[in-house]
């Protein structure tokens, strides 16, 4: 053991290099892969805490007022009801900010549904003026238990006392309206009620809504969401983040042990006479293999070890939301079982691609072998010899005879350098697909940047020539937005009307065509995906009381509310109720013009009329991404790093034997140095081409991929520009030629009984 141990530092002592790039390279694999861990238990299990703590309603039915709810209490698979509560449909403004809102009569904290205070209290009876808000919506509104909300158009005050968690569909601006909780005497006039069922068992959710549906009366119905749409809604891009951590890490996991097991399959060719030596000495074949094996398994702990220490010391000071999910993870009970199975997990792996390359090592024998007489590379091709012929540099030539003769060595070690690089060409795209979503946003389903919804205090032809009148407008397009009840009516579609006939609203297609006739549409993935559609087909659907039926004619990219969209222009939808009224404005703007200076200038314009706010972006929520993407981009490279080492030491090595051969028929060092910068070059060159048209189409299969089932829709994939690809490529394999000119200047400047030693 003692000789072993004294063997291992003496091979640490003379690779220090490569042990510390295999610590770090394993200390950020195994922090990606913690933080992937992190980000998907935070992406379920704070939802999941709410639903549990609130006793949450499996579903929620927005119905009117005339609906007898109280049958659906005897359905089979019901266990309890929450309400049914009236509910009005209100505009409330706090220090500026305005959101459209469900203000909920709840006459005592319900025991379904029952909301968990996070600050303040509950309402009581002798401030009957008194509110209690969703707590996204009190973000929204920069409002605290205390402070007072107005109801714009009207001279009523609202007093916020208290703010709770809520497992319901959460607030989206222009989307989804926010959650009050007020007493029954705060809401006078309702326009609905909502109530909502416990099931005894979760999986029958859509076949409940069905059975609600058929005893109401779809007309009945406005609106229906379930306990699996809010869980989607609040996993949300957290997930994502987990995703693109989870691929790379284990991605470049499987790049590190193949990187590991080219470094050790190198270092045996190269010790093939130290290790004989062992062998010798009486060192059998078992313990020449612990000692590569325990001595890889050592730098991997190490790495290990240090990636679990600073995620669980540091993780949770990390800025945004990667801090704030590894918080989170900190607190829930399989937080220290993953701190242990990811490292350990990764430390195994590691372990058994060293292990193979290891067993080689201990099958070396005592006495080596003659070397073949002929040069490991083989002859020149008749090629080669030609090219020689006609004067082209013996560098160039003999580089490649190097890079690419010894076939199958020569496919691995290309091949391990690739696997990095593609995952880099990865990353990059999915860099490039979210500066997208800022910089070309109309190509990725946001063709207007403003939406603006107006009461009934003016006319339409009095709001459209205000919006069209600003400076910073391009165009105004009206529309509607309602819920629908799909054809097996177990689930809410929002169905959308925009633009008219005259002036359509630019869809952003990925298949398909625009909707220009009568009863046309186009969808999002995420509805063709629920309806089990194509385009092409007719679909029905019923808003309110009265039957739809839509021809699909495109499939657009819809980022907002999962992809479960139906367009068609306003004119459509006024063919079926004459006296439909535009409620919402959409507003492409000039190019330069800035969003919150004209979302200021109308906002004072319409006096309190108008609601003003940005259209939601997806990407914005995936600002974190960013760091993460630059971060798992110098990991790979770290890997590719190790990688190249390896294959310049490997070159280095096998090219000893034809020193006096090189300098017998007259090549300077300086020659024979370009020969293995060329060689290494080349090879890098060869990984590159292979990254770049291996990387490309993976890319943008796994973007779309996600676009597909996040409901957005396959399309919004973008990659790399040539200006970001051509210099990485070239500056893989100018880095590659530079760490190849010591070594091989080196080993061209050798003493000629050196070079014999080697050789024999």
């Amino acid at each position: 053991m003692r000789a072993t141990l004294r063997w291992a530092h003496s091979d640490l002592r003379t690779h220090r290099g490569e042990a510390l790039f295999l610590v770090l390279a394993t200390a950020g694999i195994v922090a990606s892969l913690l933080l992937a861990t992190a980000l998907f238990g935070y992406a379920t299990n704070p939802w999941q805490r709410v639903f549990t703590q609130s006793h949450g309603a499996h579903v929620w039915l927005h119905t009117d007022k005339a609906a007898d709810t109280g049958k659906l209490a005897g359905l089979d698979g019901v266990d309890t009801v929450a309400g049914p509560y009236p509910t009005a449909a209100v505009t409330v403004s706090s220090r500026g900010s305005r959101a459209s809102v469900e203000l909920r009569g709840t006459p005592e904290r319900p025991s379904v549904g029952r909301p968990p205070i996070v600050s303040g209290h509950w309402l009581d009876p002798s401030a009957p003026n008194g509110v209690v808000l969703e707590s996204r919506l009190a973000r929204a509104l920069l409002a605290e238990p205390g402070d007072t909300l107005t109801v714009p158009g009207t001279a009523r005050e609202l007093t916020v006392v208290g703010l709770a968690d809520s497992a319901e569909p959460r607030y989206r601006p222009g989307e989804q309206p926010g959650l009050v909780w007020a007493l029954p005497s705060a809401v006078p006039d309702p326009g609905g009620q909502v109530i909502g069922l416990r099931l005894t068992d979760p999986g029958d959710t859509s076949y409940i809504v069905q059975r609600a549906v058929t005893v109401l009366g779809s007309g009945a119905i406005g609106e229906v969401s379930t306990w699996q749409q809010a869980r989607a809604e609040a996993q949300g891009d957290n997930r994502l983040l987990g995703q693109v951590l989870g691929l790379f890490g284990l991605g470049a996991l499987v790049a590190a042990g193949f990187a590991v097991h080219g470094a050790i399959g190198t270092r045996i060719r190269g010790h093939l006479r130290d290790l004989s030596v062992l062998k010798a000495i009486g060192f059998t074949p078992g313990q020449v293999v612990r000692i590569f094996l325990l001595q890889h398994l050592a730098y991997a702990l190490l790495g290990a070890l240090a990636a679990a220490g600073l995620a669980e010391a540091l993780g949770s000071r990390i800025p945004g939301r990667l801090g704030d999910a590894v918080g989170v993870w900190q607190g829930l009970p399989g937080h220290t079982v993953a701190l242990i199975v990811v490292p350990v997990g990764a430390v195994l792996f590691i372990g058994a691609t060293t292990g193979l390359a290891a067993w080689r090592a201990g099958r070396v024998p005592p006495v080596p072998l003659p070397r073949p007489a002929a040069t490991s590379g083989g002859r020149l091709s008749g090629v080669a010899r030609r090219a020689l012929g006609v004067r082209i540099p013996p560098a160039l030539v003999l580089g490649w005879h190097t890079a690419f003769t010894r076939r199958p060595r020569s496919l691995a070690t290309v091949a391990r350098l690739t696997l990095p690089l593609l995952l880099i060409v990865v990353a990059m795209s999915a860099w490039t697909t979210i500066d997208r979503f800022h910089s070309d946003p109309e190509r990725v389903g946001l063709p207007t940047t403003l939406s603006v919804r107006a009461d009934a205090g003016r006319s339409e032809q009095q709001i459209r020539s205000l919006l069209e009148r600003d400076p910073g407008v391009a165009a105004a397009y009206p529309g509607v937005e309602t819920a629908a009840l799909g054809p097996s009516q177990t689930a809410t579609i929002a169905l959308r009307g925009l633009g008219t006939h005259r002036d359509p609203y630019p869809h952003t297609l990925a298949e398909g065509r625009p909707a220009r006739g009568s009863d046309e549409a186009v969808a999002g993935q995420g509805l063709l995906d629920l309806l089990d559609a194509r385009v092409g087909d007719w679909v029905r659907m019923t808003v309110g009381d009265q039957p739809l039926i839509l021809h699909i004619v495109g499939r657009s990219i819809e980022p907002e509310n999962a992809g479960r969209v139906i367009s068609t222009s306003l004119d459509t939808l006024r063919e079926n109720d004459p006296g439909l009224r535009p409620t919402l404005y959409e507003l492409r703007l000039d190019p330069g013009a800035d969003p919150r200076e004209v979302a200021d200038r109308l906002a004072a314009a319409g006096d309190g009329h108008l609601d003003v706010h940005a259209v939601a972006n997806p990407a914005d929520g995936l600002s974190p991404l960013r760091a993460v993407v630059a971060g798992l981009i110098a990991v790979l490279a770290l890997i590719g790093l190790i990688e190249l080492l390896t294959a310049i030491g490997g070159t280095v090595r096998e090219s000893e034997r034809d020193l006096l051969a090189l300098k017998a028929i007259g090549l300077s060092p300086r020659q024979i140095t370009a020969i293995t910068v060329t060689a290494t070059g080349l090879t890098a060159l060869a990984a590159v081409l292979a990254a770049t048209a291996l990387g490309l189409p993976l890319a943008h299969w796994l973007i779309d991929a996600q676009g597909r089932s996040s409901g957005i829709g396959a399309g919004i994939a973008q990659g790399p520009s040539a200006v970001l690809v051509v210099p990485l490529g070239a500056a893989a394999v100018l880095c590659a030629a530079a760490l190849a000119a010591v070594p091989a200047a080196r080993a061209a400047r050798r003493r000629l009984a050196d070079t014999l030693s080697a050789v024999a």
